[in-house]
């Protein structure tokens, strides 16, 4: 064979591997890349922005992250409430939501914390309803409480939301609990009127196509410490009956959203708090009660997280023990606009190194589509 023959020879070769290589390589990246898009759709995440456009922020994280959802609040944390949030008025706050939809790439979760009283976001003083709180809603009748809870979700659903974090399910085991009891946020110290009263909140809400999440999984309201502040031990305190209403709604057919709470009992897991604990989550929750919607963590944020396990290695453990969605407000004690990035590289790192399997994150995919596919979120 010639020299030039052989030499066209070699380079054919080498060209042919090469764009087989080069073809491989795109493969790899692409299904990298859909394995970062469906860890964006397990973020819900807050931000700071009354009004947006196209090259905003939230706009530009929503398009490179895919993300799944995010949380509007109206006071800022971090600022102490010297800079603005996302909520000052119903014409305003319809506006923002109409503009996250539009520039989110994907249909997108738009979550609230609107419980009614001391905990509603979309406050009287703001020209939204006056709602009643989960307790004086309990000391009222029922048909009160759908009342409260249907013209809630007609305000919601006007507004643009598609999420209420709410009702509250705890059982008002401690009236001085600094976070449940004391900010009236329990409908009751029975854990049957919870269900009750839970149940029929939640209906309102759904007749009006607002996704639920309730809370806080297995039970905050026996609790004598505030989980945004630390880690909260209920070993003394928890009692089973907290789990009632979760079971009752379970059993009734409930397959929202449910959220986890921020609380160690270190006598079912002596390691973990709740939204950290395959025991908690997996085993207890998914198994025995038989939840099967979206399970989603309370503010992975919060001092009992951040303060005790750190925030990249917190993300690992609660999608490992169960969780599919996780919150990462930027309204604690810090804003870091690189939070939702910083999440998505540790989750998917975690995978690529196989402490969270790809499975895992499919599941959780699975069940986040499902959900928005089901109540038809556009």
């Amino acid at each position: 064979m010639k020299k030039s023959n052989i030499i066209l020879l070699i380079l054919t070769v080498l060209l042919v591997f090469g764009i087989t290589a080069i073809s491989f390589a795109t493969t790899i990246s692409q299904k990298d890349i859909e394995l970062k898009n469906k860890i964006g759709q397990m973020l819900i995440i807050g931000f700071r922005d009354t009004e947006i456009t196209k090259n905003s922020y939230i706009s530009n994280t929503m398009k490179d992250l895919n993300i799944g959802g995010v949380i509007l609040f109206d006071r800022d944390n971090p600022s102490k409430g010297q800079l603005a949030r996302n909520i000052s008025s119903p014409q305003q706050t319809q506006q923002l939501i109409t503009d996250l939809k539009k520039y989110s790439p994907s249909p997108i979760f738009v979550s609230v914390d609107a419980e009614g009283g001391y905990v509603n976001r979309l406050k009287n003083k703001y020209g939204f309803f006056d709602i009643l709180s989960a307790e004086k809603m309990g000391q009222g009748n029922l048909e009160q409480t759908k009342q409260q809870a249907e013209l809630l979700a007609q305000e919601l659903l006007i507004m643009g939301f598609n999420v209420n974090f709410a009702p509250d399910v705890d059982v008002n085991i401690n009236p001085n609990n600094p976070v449940i009891g004391y900010l009236e946020r329990s409908f009751s110290d029975d854990p049957q009127k919870v269900s009750l009263y839970a149940d029929a909140f939640i209906k309102e809400m759904q007749k009006y196509n607002i996704i639920t999440a309730i809370k806080h999984f297995p039970g905050h309201g026996s609790s004598t410490s505030d989980s945004h502040l630390g880690l909260v031990d209920v070993t003394k305190t928890y009692t089973p009956k907290e789990l009632i209403p979760y079971l009752s709604l379970i059993n009734n057919g409930y397959s929202d959203m449910i959220m986890t709470a921020h609380i160690i009992n270190t006598a079912i897991d002596p390691n973990y708090p709740a939204t950290l604990s395959s025991v908690f989550i997996n085993t207890l929750l998914k198994n025995i009660l038989g939840f099967k919607g979206v399970v989603i963590s309370d503010d992975m944020q919060m001092g009992a997280i951040v303060n005790n396990y750190g925030f990249e290695e917190s993300l690992t453990l609660a999608i490992n023990a169960g969780c599919d969605m996780l919150i990462i407000s930027n309204n604690i004690d810090t804003y870091d606009e690189e939070s939702p990035y910083k999440a998505v590289d540790a989750i998917f790192t975690a995978v690529k190194s196989n402490k969270i399997s790809e499975q895992r994150i499919n599941d959780a995919y699975d069940k986040i589509i499902q959900l928005k596919k089901n109540r038809n979120i556009q």
